[in-house]
């Protein structure tokens, strides 16, 4: 069965490649794709809901690219929903005057000149990306063992049909432009638009969040977001072995603090659940949207994860759990800033010494300061509407 959709899906993009060219664009149609079609989320969700409201885009016809999204029962008011991946796919491809996506686009998508592709990415990075990875040359990436040369490529290709990308603050303009190889007037210095809702949240907001996950409202919150490893997957996806003992943090932790677990959108494996932990662990599905999660969450816990760049918004605590720090820093991507000097937060090796830091609220809000004047100056609500600025010039 496996061989034959392999069959098929080539068979698919063969077609596609012949008869792109023979499907003329629609002026007034925007396609949206978010991680790989993994769900409603991000960049993307800003942009098409201030994009929904905006009259400069009255009369436009929207569709998301959702895998698996019958199955899901995903409905998004006011767009069409189509499979990832499906024929339809590959048609509104060819269609859509404006793609707006948030993830590297496989090497076989063609766009036409009058298109208007604007590549919105999805983090301040951390950890090195394409070009800026310095390692061996026999080594591989990613669960296809690709080398690093087919590795940049696929960043080049995609990085040819932009015609704009995002980047969120000043060091990120000077990063992409090494990283993906990118000119300088095709970077378009907006802030993050999923970042808005970090600005402009209302106290009703948090209350429905909470009540959402069911997480009581008297409560305090930790945010334990992790990442992902390079190093570690099988042949489905990518996985994550569980470095911390949720029952040592319910024993540290005061008693009015709940702990929120949520995993990298890759990571594809599934944790046990304690019944120890009821009441105190909440675990959150690896594709649920996590800025609901920074809102609720009085403090954050990470590891190499980008989310801290976009939690700091928020003034809240973060601590930086990083357990295999040297395996991290030398056998996988390296890291892009000094994280001895950088972070807005302490490094904790020591799980218990940490949780003893959060329950006696020990945190340096100078550094976070710090930080946020560098990475965050242009997170002020209104960055999807500059996105819109740039993007009706193209109508």
């Amino acid at each position: 069965m496996r061989y034959l959709k392999k069959i098929a899906g080539k068979l698919v993009r063969v077609g596609y490649k012949l008869t792109y060219r023979l499907i003329p664009v629609d002026p007034k149609l925007v396609i949206f794709i978010s991680f790989h079609g993994r769900g409603y989320s991000d960049n993307p969700k800003a942009i098409y809901e201030a994009m929904k409201a905006d009259p400069r885009f009255e009369g436009y016809r929207f569709i998301w690219f959702i895998k698996n999204h019958r199955k899901k029962d995903v409905k998004i008011p006011g767009a069409k929903i189509v499979e990832y991946f499906s024929i339809p796919y590959f048609y509104y491809l060819s269609r859509a005057k404006f793609w707006i996506i948030n993830c590297k686009m496989p090497t076989y998508i063609w766009k036409k000149p009058n298109q208007v592709y604007l590549q919105t990415w999805h983090g301040t990075p951390l950890k090195r990306l394409a070009h800026d990875i310095d390692v061996a040359k026999d080594t591989t990436f990613y669960r296809s063992g690709i080398s690093y040369d087919e590795m940049v490529k696929s960043y080049d290709v995609d990085v040819a049909r932009y015609n704009y990308m995002i980047s969120p603050n000043k060091f990120c303009t000077e990063v992409f432009q090494t990283s993906f190889g990118i000119n300088r007037e095709r970077l378009i210095e907006t802030g993050y638009p999923r970042n808005d809702f970090l600005s402009n949240y209302t106290n009703e907001d948090w209350m429905a969040i909470k009540r959402k996950y069911n997480i009581p409202l008297d409560k305090k919150v930790v945010l334990y977001a992790p990442t992902w490893r390079d190093n570690s997957y099988v042949a489905a996806g990518y996985t994550f072995e569980l470095q911390v003992d949720f029952l040592e943090w319910k024993k540290r932790l005061p008693e009015d603090t709940v702990v929120v677990f949520k995993p990298h959108y890759l990571i594809i494996n599934q944790y046990e659940k304690d019944t120890r932990l009821d009441g105190f662990l909440y675990s959150i599905p690896a594709s649920a949207e996590i800025s609901e999660l920074y809102i609720i969450a009085d403090a954050m816990v990470t590891d190499y994860s980008s989310v801290f760049f976009d939690y700091a918004i928020l003034r809240r605590p973060i601590y930086f759990y990083m357990y295999d720090l040297e395996e991290y820093a030398s056998d996988l991507r390296g890291f892009y800033l000094n994280i001895h000097q950088d972070l807005p937060g302490r490094i904790y090796r020591d799980e218990k010494e940490m949780l003893d830091a959060i329950g006696h609220g020990d945190y340096d809000y100078s550094a976070l300061e710090r930080f946020n004047a560098m990475f965050n100056n242009r997170e002020d609500g209104h960055a999807a509407r500059r996105v819109l600025d740039v993007l009706a010039k193209d109508r």
